[in-house]
């Protein structure tokens, strides 16, 4: 780790300046303490590449002082106050994450990142057409990018425009072919809305990219079951809980945006006999042995 100069020790420095003399240096001429801006922003910007290290590996308590050290040292880099914002926005700070973002967009308004970070942040204080208008201003900048499609997507999605968010998730699938989680939630769509063949097909080419994604894994199994076809909903179903049992949440779904009505069947086929038995081993298998002591 690079040495360097903290903030709190600068501060302690600086209080030195005024702290009583003894009387045999009274005569001495004061200095102005001389900061090194370059270095301190060299620093403050080390400091943000740690963080952002330390944020790929999810240690967000150890990211986050380096990032908040990061923007005082360097508050004019936009990269900073990005990595800050992204930091709350992990941390569920979403008011603080919305002033590091802005203070981003200041420095920097052609930075489309920031503007899908703002668009994510106001879509989780559920303002959904604030999120969108973010997420188009985004889009402007960065047209093709699945991620900012598939985000306008859900907020056009949580607005009740459900042909304007199916075509922003295949345009996210035009654009990243194995881009399952807009597939997904077109079968979401599909469900609300009656069609449950197209949601099943929806769900079947999501799982065909990826056979360990549990979303529309256990969706299918609910969707299965709830068709006739038992057995077959049944074992997919457990296997979507061994492989993430947070799809057993039911509160875990509706941050997933599953609608009203496939989360009224999806309790309902949670609370089977072999489903519950299933979470159960599940949770089993999670705890681990107590050391035993050595002999």
């Amino acid at each position: 780790m690079p040495k360097r100069i903290g903030l709190i020790s600068l501060v302690v420095v600086c209080s030195l300046w005024s702290m009583p003399k003894a009387a045999d240096a009274q005569a001495l001429v004061p200095h102005t303490l001389q900061l090194d801006t370059a270095k301190l922003e060299r620093q403050g910007l080390s400091l943000a590449q740690e963080a952002a290290q330390l944020a790929q590996f999810q240690q967000y308590e150890m990211a986050m002082p380096r990032a908040r050290l990061a923007s005082q040292l360097a508050p004019k880099s936009d990269k900073v106050w990005f990595l800050l914002g992204g930091l709350y926005l992990q941390t569920k700070e979403i008011d603080s994450a919305i002033a590091a973002l802005k203070k981003a967009q200041s420095l920097n308004p052609k930075n489309g990142d920031v503007l899908f970070a703002l668009g994510s942040a106001n879509f989780q204080q559920k303002k959904y057409q604030v999120a969108a208008s973010y997420f188009q201003e985004g889009l402007k900048l960065k047209p093709n990018n699945p991620e900012g499609l598939f985000d306008l997507g859900n907020a056009y999605y949580m607005l009740g425009r459900f042909p304007d968010a199916i075509a922003q998730y295949n345009q996210a699938v035009t654009q990243d072919k194995k881009f399952w989680p807009a597939i997904n939630n077109i079968g979401l769509i599909k469900y609300e809305q009656g069609d449950v063949p197209g949601a099943i097909q929806q769900w079947q080419a999501a799982i065909a990219i990826d056979k360990q994604a549990a979303e529309p894994l256990l969706a299918l199994a609910v969707a299965l079951y709830n068709k006739g076809d038992r057995q077959q909903g049944l074992a997919m179903g457990e296997t979507a809980i061994r492989i993430d049992d947070r799809y057993a949440d039911l509160e875990f779904l509706k941050e997933n945006l599953w609608g009203d009505r496939l989360l009224a069947d999806t309790k309902k086929f949670l609370e089977l006999p072999r489903i519950q038995a299933a979470l159960q081993q599940r949770g089993e298998s999670t705890l681990s042995p107590m050391p035993q002591p050595t002999q």
